[in-house]
């Protein structure tokens, strides 16, 4: 099996370590940076078994067109979702690296990711994946798993058939780090939307890690908002999860989900320190564009999305 993983970020050497323990054929499409970096190998540490592997084990390319035609199985999508628009653009220009089989798997925050890449695939080869780890690169080779509550979750927002993803959740949780397929992968992706909506934008905005948020009463304050905004987003849009009403989420969210990552500091908050523009757009910019086609109101949403926004326009 030959997997392209399009991103050179903390989530993709951990997944590109994960599939070299296994005996996969790992091929890295990454910048000139991190491609030198990589020239002293890769490794996964923190949670779960830490693996290390040589430069002469898997293939780096800074160039679509250096990857062998019709050579490419799976192409894992670890990018940050701003580039989105761009890597389709690309992987359709070069789509006869695929095999006549292949398919792109999606590993990113937020919702609808796949719909760059349904304007040039079939929704039959567009899948999408729930991720809930948290990672961090401590050097541009090196990735740190820091949180685990629960497993990857992979599956399909269209019409494909999701056996095809069940050698991959077979291969990720004999790598470690558990990996399921689910025939409802858009319940998990909200699910996680409600946590990233609620803590990533206003953890960056302040400043702090996710479980000070909560620690608060102004904070809870908003956090609830966010939450009733999408909970009612989510009814109104037809889709499915696994909770009744938005105060069975609060819940969890407060009694297990933000605890078990107490510490974590969101992707958002780490754009901001490097100046980059962040994945606001797939988190509550979703929300808001989604609340705008079904009449819902989402004004906290809104208004932390602004702020994000207002950050980003200095960068």
């Amino acid at each position: 099996m030959n997997i392209l993983i399009d991103g050179s970020g903390a989530l993709s050497i951990a997944l590109g370590g994960s599939l070299l323990s296994q005996g996969v054929n790992v091929l890295f499409y990454a910048s000139h940076r991190t491609k030198k970096a990589m020239e002293n190998g890769i490794k996964r540490l923190g949670l779960f078994e830490n693996l290390s592997f040589s430069r002469e084990e898997f293939e780096v390319y800074t160039d679509y067109k250096d990857i062998p035609r019709k050579s490419i199985d799976y192409v894992f999508i670890t990018s940050k979702t701003t580039a989105n628009d761009d890597i389709s653009s690309k992987l359709n220009e070069n789509r006869d690296i695929l095999k006549d089989d292949g398919y792109i798997l999606i590993f990113q925050n937020g919702f609808g990711n796949d719909e760059p890449y349904l304007r040039y695939f079939p929704s039959n080869k567009v899948f999408c994946a729930r991720v809930i780890t948290g990672f961090k690169r401590p050097e541009l080779n090196v990735s740190e798993i820091t949180v685990y509550t629960e497993p990857i979750e992979l599956g399909t927002l269209q019409d494909g058939d999701i056996n095809v993803l069940k050698p991959i959740a077979e291969i990720i949780t004999k790598s470690g780090i558990p990996c399921n397929v689910t025939d409802n992968v858009a319940k998990f992706l909200w699910a996680k939307m409600l946590y990233n909506c609620a803590l990533n934008p206003l953890g960056a905005i302040l400043g702090v890690n996710y479980g000070k948020l909560t620690e608060n009463q102004y904070t809870i304050s908003i956090m609830n908002r966010v939450i009733d905004e999408i909970f009612n987003v989510i009814k109104k849009a037809g889709y499915t999860i696994d909770w009744d009403n938005s105060s069975d989420y609060k819940d969890l969210f407060y009694s297990k989900l933000v605890p078990d990552t107490y510490e974590h500091v969101s992707s958002t908050s780490q754009d901001i320190e490097k100046k980059i523009k962040t994945e606001i757009d797939s988190l509550n910019g979703k929300v808001i564009r989604l609340g705008k086609e079904y009449g819902v109101d989402v004004t906290v949403n809104k208004v932390l999305y602004n702020m994000i926004k207002a950050i980003e326009s200095d960068f």
